[in-house]
């Protein structure tokens, strides 16, 4: 068995890779494990289950739930929420885990699951790994402690969870949205009730697309994987600006008002310099991936703002900002951590905090995202090739090689395996588009062969 835990828990396509027994044991393992590290230490623990609208939710998070409750953990059922919701209930709530079950921006087939630790955070790598070993060494007949009578979890739905996240968003804002036309496209996902309401009860005026879903079609042709709709739209009821999150709305992209796409870097670059003339940016930094554009790293610099990278994954950047104290920092794609006032990603509050931007300076969000130019990227995904190679690879190390040399200072190349698909990620950055496009081709051809 590979390793299950990828860089956003365990993912797969429902009932073929992530299976019913999968995710029972899973939980169980999980109940162990932190039962042993000391977690329930005293006190009959507690686990806060969420889940996305996807269809295969409803009898993975059956599963979940079995699995814990037959492991001694009481469970609180909140139901469909968003990611960070389940993640800020756990800690709101003093649960001892949280389980979220979603596979993000994935296609409807796919499925995925995350815990999350007391206080609402994702668990470190050794108690993933520990997780593993634990679930494997029961698939090869180690038996499970089970307990009995009065000691079997118990089950109860928590309906208060909404209006509990709901009214913590809100109250977070530094000011309220009145005058401003939004568009939210809800990718017919998890924050399909839960953003709406937020960004009304903040005062502003709504356009809502992608906010029914039916368990089937959630990110299909919408949502921040696919802003075509949401461009279209904003232009369409000539909103001030758009927000599109993905299937869990742990991530957030926007638009402004002539339909051009603001992405996580410009999101990262407008927060940085709001939290920093209200003196909420701790140590006047901002953390980043690899990934980010090259140009939102100058306009840091030239703001005065220091600029700290990590791997890709916003898992890393968390770890980064919790081991020295940063308040901000997140991922092109859109995930964006404040740490003051979420433990993981959250596309509801990023939108919030971006529109009562845009509300506190009367600038439109096109000129505030000007802070930063981006320069050329080209982002190409192989598909069907052992990921796992990547680094070990001569031929493909000569290849990037030759690759730097050609782009000089002017560019930089970055390949890595998707930690949540079976791909290969290939992005070039250059000064001419163009020659950046070039680049990466040549550099997806090189990783067909290398590890086809």
């Amino acid at each position: 068995m590979g390793r299950l835990f990828g860089t956003d828990g365990v993912r797969g396509v429902a009932n073929a890779d992530l299976t019913a027994e999968l995710a029972l044991g899973l939980s169980v393992a999980a109940a162990h494990v932190l039962a042993e590290a000391g977690t329930f230490a005293g006190h009959r623990a507690t686990a806060v289950v969420g889940r996305d609208p996807r269809a295969s939710g409803e009898f993975l998070e059956a599963a979940v739930v079995a699995g814990l409750a037959s492991a001694g953990v009481d469970v609180l059922r909140v139901g469909v929420l968003p990611t960070p919701a389940v993640a800020h209930l756990t800690g709101a709530l003093g649960a001892d885990l949280g389980v979220m079950l979603s596979a993000s921006h994935n296609a409807m087939p796919d499925n995925g699951i995350k815990f999350f630790a007391r206080g609402g955070h994702k668990l470190a790598d050794e108690l993933e790994d520990r997780i593993e070993s634990v679930y494997a060494d029961h698939r090869t007949g180690a038996p499970w402690d089970r307990p009995t009578g009065s000691g079997v979890g118990r089950v109860r739905d928590y309906d208060e969870g909404l209006d509990q996240y709901v009214a913590h968003l809100v109250g977070v804002l530094p000011n309220r949205l009145d005058g401003l036309k939004i568009v939210l496209d809800e990718a017919h996902g998890a924050a399909s009730r839960v953003s709406p309401e937020a960004f009304a009860r903040a005062g502003a005026e709504l356009v809502t697309i992608g906010a029914v879903p039916d368990g089937l079609n959630i990110n299909d042709g919408c949502g921040s994987t696919h802003l075509d709709l949401l461009k279209a739209a904003v232009v369409e009821h000539g909103a001030d600006l758009g927000i599109g999150h993905d299937g869990d709305a742990d991530r957030c992209l926007a638009v402004d008002h002539t339909g051009a796409e603001v992405d996580g870097d410009q999101i990262l670059a407008v927060l940085a310099l709001a939290m920093r003339e209200r003196e909420a940016l701790r140590s006047d930094t901002v953390v980043a991936t690899v990934m980010s554009n090259l140009g939102f790293k100058l306009a840091m610099e030239r703001e005065g703002i220091r600029f700290v990278q990590t791997g890709v994954g916003d898992r890393y950047v968390l770890e980064e900002m919790k081991e020295h104290g940063y308040a901000l920092g997140g991922e092109q794609s859109g995930h964006v951590i404040i740490l003051d006032h979420a433990t993981t990603g959250d596309g509801t509050l990023t939108g919030l905090m971006l529109a009562a931007r845009v509300a506190q300076t009367g600038r439109t969000l096109r000129d505030l995202a000007s802070v930063m130019e981006r320069l050329p990227q080209v982002l190409v995904n192989v598909p069907d090739v052992d990921k796992s190679r990547v680094t070990s690879s001569a031929e493909l190390a000569t290849a990037v090689a030759e690759a730097e040399r050609e782009l000089g200072s002017t560019g930089r190349v970055l390949l890595r395996p998707s930690g949540t698909e079976p791909l290969v990620r290939v992005m070039v950055e250059a000064a001419d588009i163009e020659q950046a496009r070039s680049v990466a081709g040549r550099l997806a051809d090189s990783v067909k062969s290398a590890l086809g």
